[in-house]
């Protein structure tokens, strides 16, 4: 009878640490957002706990913030001691190019030595030196290597404009070339500082209006005008031509 009450005892007993819990520790779970009382507990988790591997799935989109809707206080650093996260560097700007130079208005004062051709002047600059000036914007009828129509009447109507030793302003235009091929510097003629002589031809119809290599320069529309009122009129090559 003592047997059979000391061996239900020990059943009992068995039963009971069972139940207990005496067969050892229980493995924690998973851990998610609500489980911490601020975003700064949830980063510092993360941060001790293989953030690289990320076991408990807290960071899903990969910036090593996590539980950013958990209330504060706030940590969204990546040192696991929990002081102020680095601030992100800001890139410095690279330097702007350099604007190029702003092209530069060429103004001489000069004196007619002759007149070559209905747009082409021989000049002694006042600073000294010789030049053959090739008119901007205009070109007229050859008189060399073969006289072209209406060739005469332009080169006398230039000379009629710029007799020998006459005063003249170039200008040169920003938009163009100081030169030609022919060394021939390029320049708006103006005579007494005022008139345009270059336009003046094309307005008495004596030249047509010249624009190099689809390059427009400064005055294109004004000689333009001047043009198709010599071509209205029947002036000069517009007429006879």
């Amino acid at each position: 009878m003592r047997k059979t009450v000391t061996n239900l005892g020990i059943a009992t007993a068995l039963t009971l640490g069972v139940a207990g819990g005496l067969a050892g520790p229980a493995h924690a779970g998973d851990m998610d957002c609500g489980d911490f009382p601020s975003q700064r507990a949830a980063q510092l988790f993360f941060l001790n706990n293989s953030p690289a591997a990320d076991p408990h799935r807290l960071d899903a989109d990969g910036d090593w913030r996590v539980c950013e809707s958990n209330p504060a206080p706030y940590y969204f650093g990546r040192d696991p001691r929990g002081g102020a996260p680095a601030p992100t560097p800001t890139p410095t700007p690279a330097p702007a190019p350099p604007k190029p130079p702003k092209p530069q208005v060429v103004k001489q004062w000069a004196r007619v030595i002759k007149v070559t051709d209905g747009d082409t002047v021989k000049v002694r600059l006042a600073a000294g030196g010789k030049k053959d000036v090739r008119v901007l914007g205009i070109d007229t009828p050859e008189v060399f290597g073969g006289v072209e129509c209406g060739g005469r009447e332009a080169s006398d109507s230039m000379k009629s404009m710029l007799p020998r030793r006459t005063r003249v302003l170039l200008i040169s235009d920003p938009s163009q070339d100081l030169q030609d091929r022919y060394g021939r510097i390029l320049r708006y003629i103006h005579k007494k500082g005022k008139l345009d002589v270059g336009r003046r031809q094309v307005f008495k119809g004596h030249a047509e209006v010249y624009v190099f290599q689809g390059n427009p320069f400064q005055r294109t529309s004004l000689y333009k005008k001047a043009e198709r009122q010599a071509r209205n009129t029947d002036r000069g090559i517009w007429g006879y031509c």
